[in-house]
């Protein structure tokens, strides 16, 4: 056979771009582009060729095949014949069928010459399929077609080449190509032939260069496991998972937002022999208890995604989010990227609205099961539990959907089920893929789900946004709330937000705010970190050995338990700091009250019995306390490792609850101490919320950058009411007259003395027109909670646009926000005691009250 005649068959990747896609499908394609225009930013793609679709279209011409296959097509769109049935037929016709001699010359051919360039007679190679009509933006579905690992030789090779020919014609891809109206008589198959890496001594996986489940697009995420990448793309075990922020990787930082550690199940290797090229092993325990690649590794795959994503969006002309398999030599130690190919799911959102579902119960009962959340639903359901594929007709439409695995034979049945649960898998294996793309939310990962639910039985499938999804029993209530973030006004006073929980924050990422207002620390601490911080400065003072050795398993991956808290503290406190990058982000220092301390794990031996921990030992007074000095060094460690080592300089801190000039003084002391010092760079706030910080509010204004008014505290301590007493709660109000003269009061000298000024407390989000006063009054930002920032952006401009900001215009009728609440719980009072008054009789009064407060001067 001629070089001519080869090159119409077989092509190397380095003679092939992503144009190539009508030659070569979307894998190919994809690999030769990278081969070719990656190298020189030493991304390395191991070396293979391709067979073209000419090849494909002169075998089944040449063999009769394309007879075969259409006779058995027009039997089943006649419905003359099965699904099951047709698909049997072609694929044992196509894979008995030999390739021609001129396409099996040319494959050979090309073998020998990779075998010479890898240095290996008997080289084992990856064959991949890869359908023309596959792995398109708009067409993309997971395992199509058949991929052959460990092949070595001319007689193994040949053969796989004709089962991944044979392949094009699976049960799920001829139905797959039905609906979506690809004619079979034009879609063709390439086949890959790849220098396999040998992963199965390594690790390998799959990474994103988008956040599957939000669709923020900084990120890289990455799922690792020992051995071949068959297992994370199948779902058969729970990987490791890092999560990298692109916009600050660069030299010198290393933003490792997440790192989790996954169960690694089991371990794909390679074998010979009997017809197997590999098996799937246990993996033993002492590998399942370490992460399968160092973070070094995960830094240098997630530059590598970053690159690749440039390069392909430029190429595209538009943001190209990408789907990209990886893999660890063991032998060398090497890292390689397998495959690419654009994201098809979260990159295709339009983004127009923000769809949140919630429980609206407050105290849910414990989940039956829990795992990875995959996409954001709630729904009732009943539980099907199906073990095999060979059991899919079993599965009743409509149910929730509960299996150990699944692969691309369960497809039919997940298109029927409402919601998905299983025992193994990752954010990247194939359940979590097909959820993603069918639009089902999805659970997987719980570990123990066939085992503990029960078929027949109801329960509520939890997917709220947060990264643990949670199975509950019975119908829990919930709501669906839908914003449209369309024409979003612009408004003078910065509108903020409050967040505490990282594995929820990059939910937020599209509301329109312009930064975070407070960030706490606590729930971080409580959720991430778990042990108190000063047990594990002094891991040596805990008094209980069961705590001793919780805290030694807690923090068994870190070199000791200080460095564990530092990095988790960081990183918790990072991922939310990444989601508005490059705006402020204010991390409220610690404020836990000495009762919620000691119920953290080893803070008995630390914290002393107070009667009134409210007014007690908290906030500011504990950082230079030896009580926790040290506990307090590591905070100011994990805000250095954010602002150095995760590069997110936008964050800035604020000290909670600092009663007195020397208190500050010496706060701020002991933080330049543990090398946080006030600079330009690095701004230093403080709570306005004791009577104190704003009688000395200029004396404050001289030691801080700005102040952030928390209106829950002032108004106890302006009121003498303690804010959890139910007794009292009716006389505790934010909008009380003193309370407001102590809000205005320090506005007026914050903006006196030239320091920003704003405010986190509840007041903003809970009661209509509070925003609006301190507007009036001139603050510069509002910080609310994520439910409230548009309906209060909307109302701030409204108004903004009417009287201005900071012009004290309204300032006399807005004080009398508790009396226009009063009006509108009245005109609802009339609904229920007096039938005959209109339902448009009660909306004008509503109306009225509330016109009463957003636009004062028309009253």
């Amino acid at each position: 056979m001629t070089t001519s005649q080869h090159d119409a068959y077989v092509k190397w990747f380095d003679d092939l771009r992503s144009t190539d896609v009508g030659m070569v499908g979307g894998k190919n394609s994809s690999l030769g582009e990278m081969t070719s225009q990656l190298a020189q930013y030493g991304i390395p793609v191991p070396p293979g060729f391709a067979t073209t679709s000419k090849a494909y279209w002169d075998h089944i011409e040449s063999t009769g095949l394309k007879f075969v296959i259409k006779s058995e097509l027009e039997l089943l769109k006649d419905g003359k014949k099965a699904l099951a049935d047709v698909g049997r037929t072609i694929r044992k016709a196509v894979s008995s069928a030999p390739l021609s001699p001129d396409l099996e010359a040319a494959i050979c051919d090309f073998y020998r010459q990779l075998c010479e360039r890898c240095g290996d007679d008997d080289l084992s190679v990856a064959v991949r399929s890869s359908a023309t009509a596959e792995d398109l933006p708009e067409a993309s579905f997971a395992g199509q077609q058949e991929t052959y690992l460990n092949i070595r030789g001319d007689h193994d090779l040949l053969q796989a080449c004709r089962d991944c020919y044979a392949s094009l014609f699976t049960d799920r891809a001829i139905t797959y190509r039905n609906e979506k109206g690809f004619d079979h008589n034009e879609v063709a198959l390439s086949i890959g032939i790849q220098q396999m890496a040998r992963s199965d001594r390594g690790a390998s996986g799959v990474m994103f260069t988008i956040d599957t489940e939000t669709g923020f697009p900084d990120v890289v995420l990455i799922n690792a496991s020992w051995g071949l990448g068959e297992n994370v793309v199948q779902g058969t075990v729970s990987p490791d998972e890092f999560l990298i922020y692109k916009p600050t990787l660069k030299e010198g930082t290393k933003p490792i937002l997440r790192k989790k550690i996954g169960e690694k199940e089991k371990t794909m290797t390679l074998t010979r022999g009997a017809g197997a090229t590999v098996k799937n092993i246990d993996t033993p325990k002492s590998r399942r208890r370490r992460f399968c690649i160092h973070d070094d590794d995960a830094i240098v795959l997630a530059t590598w995604a970053k690159k690749i994503e440039e390069h392909y969006s430029e190429r595209r002309g538009v943001k190209t989010p990408m789907d990209i398999e990886w893999a660890k030599d063991g032998k060398t130690g090497k890292l390689y990227i397998v495959q690419a190919r654009p994201e098809t799911v979260q990159s295709q959102d339009s983004g127009a609205q923000l769809i949140e579902y919630k429980l609206s119960e407050k105290n849910p009962p414990k989940p039956l099961v829990t795992g990875t959340s995959v996409g954001q639903k709630i729904l009732h359901g009943e539980v099907c539990i199906v073990h095999d594929a060979h059991d899919i007709a079993s599965f009743k439409p409509g149910c929730i959907l509960v299996s150990e695995i699944t692969d691309p034979d369960w497809v039919p049945i997940m298109k029927q089920a409402a919601g998905i649960v299983t025992d193994h898998g990752g954010r990247t294996c194939h359940a979590a893929i097909v959820s993603r793309e069918l639009g089902v939310p999805a659970v997987v990962g719980t570990g123990i789900a066939t085992e503990k639910l029960q078929n027949g039985q109801h329960v509520t499938l939890c997917c709220d946004g947060s990264d643990v999804g949670k199975i509950y029993e019975g119908s829990l209530i919930y709501e669906k709330i839908v914003t449209d973030l369309k024409d979003i006004p612009e408004t003078k006073t910065k509108v903020m937000l409050n967040i505490a929980d990282p594995d929820s924050a990059l939910r937020w990422w599209r509301l329109p705010i312009d930064g975070i207002g407070l960030c706490r620390m606590e729930f971080t601490v409580t959720e991430h970190v778990k042990a108190h911080p000063m047990a594990l400065a002094h891991p040596e003072k805990i008094t209980d050995p069961e705590v001793r050795l919780e805290i030694m398993e807690l923090t068994r991956h870190y070199a000791t338990p200080a460095e564990y808290m530092v990095e988790t503290l960081a990183r918790g406190l990072g991922t939310i700091a990444a989601m508005a990058y490059p705006k402020t982000v204010i991390v409220r220092m610690s404020d836990f009250k000495t009762n919620e301390y000691a119920s953290l794990l080893g803070g008995a031996d630390f914290e002393p019995e107070e009667e009134n921990p409210m007014i007690g030992f908290r906030g500011a007074s504990r950082y230079y306390s030896p009580r926790y000095q040290d506990g307090f060094a590591l905070e100011c460690k994990a805000i250095k490792y954010i602002r150095e080592v995760l590069g997110l300089t936008n964050v800035i801190v604020m000290i909670p609850f600092c009663r007195t000039l020397s208190e500050a003084d010496r706060v701020l002391e002991v933080m330049a101490n543990n090398g946080l010092k006030r600079a330009d760079d690095f701004q230093v706030y403080v709570m306005c919320e004791i009577p104190s910080n704003v009688i000395l509010a200029k004396e404050f204004s001289q030691r801080f950058d700005g102040f952030s008014i928390g209106s829950n505290d002032l108004t106890q301590l302006t009121l003498g009411i303690d804010r959890d007493n139910e007794n009292l709660a009716e006389l505790y109000d934010e909008r009380n007259e003193a309370v407001l003269t102590l809000l205005r009061s320090v506005i007026s000298t914050a903006k006196e003395c030239g320091k920003k000024v704003g405010i986190c407390g509840q007041a903003p989000s809970d009661h209509p027109g509070f925003a609006e006063l301190l507007s009036d009054a001139g603050i510069d930002s509002v910080s609310l909670n994520p439910d409230s920032v548009l309906p209060v952006r909307q109302r701030l401009a409204a108004y903004e646009a009417k009287y201005g900001h900071g012009s004290k215009a309204g300032n006399k009728v807005l004080g009398r926000l508790a009396d226009v609440e009063k009006s509108i719980v009245s005109a609802v009072k009339k609904a229920v005691f007096h039938p005959q008054n209109t339902l448009i009789d009660i909306e004008k009064n509503i109306e009225k009250a509330v016109g009463y407060v957003v636009h004062p001067h028309s009253q």
